[in-house]
């Protein structure tokens, strides 16, 4: 937001200076090509979300004359409140939400979200998903939004085929070998893993040659470990990676799998390493769930999440098909920079604050 509103935008950041992270803990950094102004405000109870407060500070940074408050919390939290208290009418507030079902939280959650939306200007939605679970919700309806999603850094996050290279000879493999699957994310059911298993147990089965790259952390790292014990020499499970590493072994994967699956209470948000896989030039293979045939369009394979002769074909098709996986690269590439850059996610979210202010 910064770089895109150079000029006619002051842009001061506040985070907490640590957080718990999925996969570790994520410590708050400026980084040299920042262009704005970071401030760090402690938080309390920071493990569990829905009850987490900032601490001292933040009624000092919210009483300065801001023209536009961008609270990246859910309405209905704690924090987001506590935010919409502090900022009073001095300045507009928008909130930001990942939330793609219509769920009713029990009180006292229902009452904060409700005391949050009454004083927001406006709320932007992270997904047409997003958009369709909240658009008619009472709170929501009267209140202007936009859908914007997340963003990539498509110079970070770019093809490198010696950096592809170079990772496989870490792990012991050959450059020139059979294609690498890959999957990247949480080690939880949800996320499809034994769907994924099952289609590549099939495909090995039928004789069609693969390595899988599994990149992430969770309960159900065991499970990938008893399958790699199964498949010899084939499987990698790597854990520990932090985000500064993610793009050498993205670039690793001759295909990036996204097998998620709905649950009564969640459905993919939005899949973060499907644009981060384009960016890479990495060609994907999504579920349908949630948000995630949005995010591919049409610069990736969408499989029905409960198929698994779907994702056995796909997988075939993809791994089979050298121009197949080029063109899907090509594409993802260029939807990366397209669509979900953060030069353009950052100045579709100055338009819409524009748009407000001039109501």
């Amino acid at each position: 937001m910064a770089s895109a509103g150079s000029g006619d935008w002051q842009v001061t950041v506040a985070a907490p200076a640590a957080f718990p992270g999925d996969l570790g803990p994520v410590v708050t950094r400026r980084e040299p090509s920042d262009q704005c102004e970071l401030r760090t405000v402690p938080v309390r109870m920071a493990s569990r979300i829905h009850v987490m407060t900032y601490r001292r500070g933040l009624r000092a940074l919210l009483d300065e004359p801001w023209d536009v408050v961008h609270c990246w919390e859910e309405p209905y939290v704690l924090a987001a409140a506590q935010i919409a208290r502090g900022v009073g009418g001095r300045a507009m507030l928008v909130y930001s939400s990942f939330q793609n079902i219509d769920k009713r939280y029990p009180w006292p959650f229902s009452a904060l979200e409700r005391y949050s939306m009454r004083r927001a200007a406006g709320w932007i939605a992270f997904g047409r998903s997003v958009e369709a679970a909240l658009a008619g919700r009472s709170g929501y309806a009267d209140r202007a939004h936009v859908v914007i999603p997340f963003g990539v850094d498509p110079s970070r996050f770019s093809p490198n085929a010696g950096d592809a290279r170079e990772l496989k000879r870490h792990l012991g493999w050959a450059a020139d070998g059979p294609p690498v699957v890959g999957f990247l994310g949480r080690f939880i059911e949800a996320k499809g893993l034994p769907l994924l298993l099952r289609a590549l147990d099939d495909l090995h089965g039928r004789g069609i040659p693969w390595r899988a790259l599994f990149v992430g952390g969770g309960s159900w790292e065991p499970n990938l470990h008893a399958f790699a014990a199964r498949h010899p020499g084939l499987v990698h499970v790597v854990t520990g990676v932090s985000h500064d590493e993610v793009p050498a072994y993205l670039r690793a994967m001759d295909v990036l799998c996204a097998p998620s699956q709905t649950t009564p209470g969640w459905r993919e948000q939005f899949g973060r390493m499907i644009v981060e896989a384009f960016a890479c030039g990495t060609p994907v293979i999504s579920s349908d769930s949630g948000e995630l045939p949005h995010v591919v369009g049409d610069a990736g394979v969408v499989v029905d999440e409960r198929s698994p002769a779907g994702w056995t074909a796909a997988l075939e098709r993809v791994l089979s098909d050298p121009a197949m996986r080029q063109s899907l690269g090509a594409r993802g590439r260029a939807r990366a920079e397209g669509e979900f850059a953060w030069s353009v996610v950052g100045r579709r979210h100055l338009e819409f604050f524009h748009r407000l202010l001039d109501a």
